[in-house]
């Protein structure tokens, strides 16, 4: 699934990359003029006339007997979609999973475990808020499907160049954290007192 995902970013295949995009795109601005129940209704009634025409025509060939009137879509019909007791339960393991990293994840920023990765994402909900003044979600939503589509492809064609940027900025970055956590009172203590801790439970199990 991901090699599948990471074709279609770095457009292996020009065609499917290029007719998803300009899907996305189209919906992404369509709905920016019209409301998603009526982009929803619109689409899906695009797509039945579509594979209904495309049904009948068959029909009509096997009228006139150029064609045995096979459904065009029995391929798609006859994949199995049912998941095993095995797979259900894979898959519950794996949002499980996700969903108390999530937790974890939140308790340790909005409860303060660390306080420099706290402030760091107080600013960032900070720039977020300059951000959301200037555009709404979907106009984001429409630049990330941009990115996500373009990024890929640029970084593959001038990788060596940008990894190098990268680098500056991410040592520059790790100076400003350094200097950070050197002038806040404490910082070094409880980073040395959570290394403790998670080692003593490391050796407890």
């Amino acid at each position: 699934m991901g090699s599948k995902v990471a074709d279609l970013l770095y457009w292996k295949d020009t065609r499917t990359s290029g007719v998803v995009f300009t899907g996305l795109m189209v919906s992404l601005l369509c709905l920016l003029h019209f409301s998603i129940v009526s982009v929803t209704a619109h689409v899906a009634l695009l797509l039945l006339c579509s594979t209904i025409s495309l049904r009948v025509y068959r029909k009509v060939l096997q009228a006139v007997h150029r064609g045995d009137g096979a459904n065009p879509f029995q391929a798609y019909l006859d994949v199995d979609l049912t998941l095993t007791r095995e797979q259900m339960e894979c898959l519950s393991q794996q949002i499980a999973s996700r969903v108390v990293s999530l937790a974890i994840q939140l308790r340790h920023f909005f409860l303060v475990e660390d306080l420099v990765d706290s402030l760091k994402l107080a600013l960032l909900f900070y720039i977020l808020t300059f951000v959301g003044a200037v555009f709404n979600g979907l106009t984001l939503l429409i630049l990330g499907v941009i990115g996500l589509f373009t990024v890929p492809l640029l970084y593959r064609q001038h990788q060596a160049q940008m990894d190098q940027y990268v680098g500056l900025v991410t040592n520059q970055l790790s100076h400003i954290k350094a200097k950070i956590r050197a002038k806040i009172p404490g910082s070094g203590a409880l980073a040395s007192a959570a290394a403790a801790v998670s080692g003593s439970k490391a050796k407890a199990e």
